[in-house]
């Protein structure tokens, strides 16, 4: 079951990186561009909770 919801997420990863590729280029379709967005909404998220996990893990005092 681990290993099914695993390769889900892989996919996801792989389509939204496809879609946000397509979006550089310049033609992709509409639906594309909105799982490039969300794709790269993601991604920030990912990278701001990361950051804040890292500043509470060092004492908070940069």
């Amino acid at each position: 079951m681990l290993v099914l919801v695993l390769s889900v997420v892989v996919l996801l990863v792989i389509g939204g990186c496809v879609c946000v590729f397509l979006t550089a280029r310049g033609d992709a379709p509409r639906w594309a561009r909105g799982v490039a967005k969300a794709t790269l909404l993601g991604s920030g998220l990912a990278r701001s909770a990361s950051r804040n996990s890292r500043s509470r893990r060092s004492g908070g005092d940069d």
